[in-house]
């Protein structure tokens, strides 16, 4: 394939290239191809898992070995499993019905690989969020680019490494470096991009894409809220904000971003939540299982938007058990960490409340009727993610009703994520299309419709010339229409 194109990476360019050939000259990978290459995946992730999880706290500077593993290895290969399981389902030829004007034929969809495909991931889960729409492309038959981030470099290394190796570099290659390499690869006609990242970047990926109508799914973030009812188990709902905002120390994109809380609770859900924060973390500077912040530029920008947040009023409730921080202080520029927050008070001229936060500062805001805090919600960009806790059913279907979100997890958050049969996707700003499970084998698939005609067909009755048998059918079609009823004809 010949491309007109100046490409800071010709060797990336080249593959591309072979790749492209290949898809269109080899026949489709059977079941059989397909799930040997899921299951050399599957063992790639469980081979390397101690590597990956060594390489990932190097990356950020700490993070918890048991974290990789709960949040990105068990995930992976749970994701890969239930794909080889459904794979034959998946693929087979769809049913669908013919209308009896069509009859004796019959309509299918025949799911087909797209081709190659460019996967964009980002540094927050740099193997989950790499391997996960990996699985999903390959189960669909397609050959796979993968651009991990520069900003978990070591991790990069390791999937490029183990990846070649274990699938070969003609199913999938890793292209490493910079925004540069993302931007030249967006620019390059695959049949399908899948971008994980900021809403920023995500448009600049989609205007890069649209001069080859190259289809593109976004996977971005945004500020998700988090709504709990004053009828709430107020210890348990602060708990399990707490545990899903400071996992990876806030940096994931369904992380709760803020907290609506009814007014007369807003005291007793601060203490309930810097109480369970302390439990799950009673060092934050010196533990291992507390992450850094992946850079000092994303350090700096959290510290910046707490500042801006205290000296324009917010109060802010650190928890920092051990006593490792200078008082009133939440940051530790060594080891770039920042200790869970609390800021109440807040305006929404503030920084916090203008940008996804990404980190473990969680704004609190109270509110005074359930209905007002659905309108606070749905005044904003539509989230990625959005949490409510509640126990009355009626409630909690007029709350998911009235709100418009990627996704929901009710009493808890993040969970919806690591349902296999659920798909994962934003919408709006939070992102376009959809992924996990049958939805990602979907996204990377071309549905081909096709109809298969039968030896006898109705539709032989309607050829030219056209006369009165022609008139008698027609106005028997119409006769079955709400438009056509009444009808004399086709004068």
């Amino acid at each position: 394939m010949a491309l007109d194109t100046d490409m800071p990476f010709p060797d990336i360019e080249r593959r591309f290239a072979d790749m492209h050939t290949a898809s269109r000259t080899s026949p489709p990978w059977t079941k059989a191809e397909r799930t040997a290459l899921l299951r050399k995946l599957q063992a790639v992730i469980a081979s390397t898992r101690g590597e990956f999880a060594a390489a990932i706290s190097a990356d950020f500077g700490t993070r918890a070995h048991e974290e990789t593993l709960l949040a990105e290895v068990v995930p992976s290969l749970t994701l890969i499993e239930h794909t080889v399981k459904k794979l034959g389902s998946w693929m087979a030829p769809e049913r669908r019905p013919t209308a009896l004007t069509f009859w004796f034929g019959r309509n299918r969809i025949h799911y087909q690989p797209k081709g190659v495909v460019l996967i964009i991931s980002p540094w927050n889960y740099p193997l989950q969020l790499a391997v996960i729409p990996l699985a999903a492309a390959i189960a669909a038959g397609n050959r796979v680019i993968l651009k991990p981030s520069e900003l978990t470099p070591r991790t990069s290394a390791l999937l490029k490494q183990h990846l070649e190796l274990g699938l070969g570099a003609d199913v999938v290659t890793v292209a490493t470096g910079g925004a540069d390499i993302a931007a030249g690869l967006s620019a390059l006609p695959f049949d399908h991009i899948l971008f994980t990242g900021s809403t920023a970047v995500g448009a600049k990926v989609m205007a890069a894409a649209a001069p080859n109508l190259t289809p593109v799914t976004l996977e971005l973030g945004g500020k998700s809220p988090t709504i709990v009812h004053e009828a709430a188990d107020l210890e348990q709902a602060a708990g399990r904000i707490a545990r899903g905002k400071l996992m990876n120390a806030g940096q994931t994109c369904i992380a709760p971003d803020y907290a609506l809380v009814p007014r007369a609770r807003t005291k007793d859900f601060v203490a309930a939540y810097t109480s369970a924060a302390a439990t799950f973390y009673p060092r934050v500077i010196d533990n291992p299982q507390y992450s850094s912040i992946v850079s000092e530029r994303h350090f700096e920008r959290l510290a910046g938007l707490l500042r801006e947040a205290r000296n324009h009023g917010a109060r802010a409730d650190i928890v920092d058990p051990a006593r490792e921080l200078p008082s009133m202080e939440a940051t530790s520029s060594n080891t770039r960490k920042i200790a869970p927050v609390v800021l109440t008070d807040v305006t929404e001229a503030m920084g916090i409340m203008q940008e996804e936060i990404f980190g473990p500062i969680l704004p609190v805001l109270p509110y005074d009727t359930l209905d007002e805090a659905i309108a606070y919600v749905n005044a904003r960009p539509r989230p990625l993610a959005l949490y409510y806790f509640d126990t009355d059913r009626a409630r909690i279907e007029h709350v998911l009703q009235n709100t418009t979100s990627g996704g929901a997890t009710i009493n808890d958050t993040m969970l919806h994520i690591a349902q296999e049969d659920l798909p994962f996707g934003g919408i709006g700003p939070s992102g376009m299309g959809a992924y996990h499970g049958r939805e990602g084998f979907l996204t990377f698939s071309h549905a081909k419709a096709t109809f298969y005609q039968g030896r006898l067909t109705l539709t032989d009755l309607v050829r030219p010339p056209y006369g009165a048998r022609f008139q008698a059918i027609m106005k028997g079609a119409l006769s079955r229409t709400a438009a056509g009823r009444g009808s004399r004809g086709l004068s």
